[in-house]
């Protein structure tokens, strides 16, 4: 992480109480529009209420979707080494990154299939977060660091921004985060993340067990619920998505991990998660219930489980044409069209 991306947290914190709302100017004239293409009312379905989504929270009509950016946030956990809650040995998150570098992995074709820019942003692979289930995975600095460098994902011209994320032993931190925030064990929260299975499983729902029975006292504050149990990738996504609502870039989030980055934020401002829409629901077993617990209605649901920004990939394919067909189409009087 660079030494500029360095921020004081009560500073990133304070920026939630200033979240803008959507733009009433552009989703009015985002209504008024829909009413005039030629089609029934609603006949679009949920492409309808994409558009009028993405215009509100890119204050702009009409829509533009010219821009999309994958970013991948990738982080080592010490919960994966110390306790081994993984089925991969924590050397998997470099390796991956470096496939992800070399154009090797599936985030990597989806991104060319959608003329999407694609980013990978390493958050020192080399010093992972101390072991959570022994102590604080992260210092309040720390914390601050890692969100203030995934602000700077959030740059000019980006018109989408689909959020992602690398790191052996992260279902772990999204299953801990989750139970913290929103009640339950690890057996409740916990799934098979890599593979892990039977007496794996069971084991790493007893170390998430641990990690909030140890970090109790750090568990009233949903930020310092994040510093408790999180890790730099999940920190991060955060960070990004405070910087996607003040820069007016709407967004996808991705599977389990991601959306239990973003829940920290809706539990610390409701609906701080306004401008993000959930991509899929991933087959990881307790995504569906924390996307219930915040509100967001998957727009796919493919069965995936790997990560890496894919599903989110996917689901540009879905924004892209609710815009494509909001700001597209021919208006009955364009066209000739007789109203009911």
């Amino acid at each position: 992480m660079a030494e500029a991306a360095k921020a004081d947290l009560g500073e990133i914190i304070g920026l939630l109480s200033a979240l803008p709302g959507p733009d009433e100017a552009a989703a009015t004239q985002a209504a008024d529009r829909e009413g005039q293409l030629t089609k029934p009312p609603g006949a679009l379905g949920r492409l309808e209420e994409i558009a009028a989504w993405f215009c509100a929270w890119q204050g702009r009509h009409p829509p533009r979707l010219d821009r999309p950016r994958v970013a991948v946030f990738a982080g080592n956990h010490g919960i994966a080494a110390a306790k081994g809650v993984s089925a991969f040995p924590v050397e998997v998150t470099a390796q991956m990154v470096a496939n992800f570098q070399a154009g090797g992995a599936a985030v990597n074709q989806l991104c060319q299939v959608f003329d999407a820019d694609l980013r990978v942003y390493e958050l020192a692979l080399d010093h992972p977060t101390a072991d959570f289930s022994e102590g604080p995975a992260m210092t309040r600095d720390e914390c601050a660091t890692a969100m203030a460098y995934g602000m700077m994902a959030v740059e000019d011209g980006i018109d989408l921004l689909c959020l992602g994320e690398m790191g052996i032993g992260n279902t772990t931190s999204a299953a801990a985060l989750s139970a913290a925030l929103f009640g339950g064990s690890g057996t409740d929260w916990a799934g098979p993340g890599t593979g892990v299975t039977g007496d794996a499983l069971s084991h790493k729902a007893a170390m998430i067990d641990q990690a909030l029975d140890v970090n109790k006292d750090a568990l009233n504050d949903p930020i310092d619920t994040l510093c408790a149990l999180g890790g730099f990738e999940l920190a991060a996504m955060a960070g990004a998505i405070i910087a996607a609502r003040m820069g007016r870039v709407p967004v996808l989030l991705d599977g389990y991990v991601v959306t239990a980055a973003a829940a920290v934020l809706e539990k610390a401002r409701p609906g701080a998660l306004d401008h993000c829409l959930a991509a899929h629901v991933s087959a990881e077993p307790a995504h569906a219930n924390l996307l219930q617990k915040i509100g967001k209605k998957p727009l796919l649901d493919l069965g995936m489980r790997l990560g890496e920004g894919s599903g989110a990939a996917v689901a540009i394919g879905i924004v892209k044409s609710a815009v494509a067909c909001h700001a597209g189409m021919a208006t009955f009087a364009e066209a000739g069209v007789s109203e009911e």
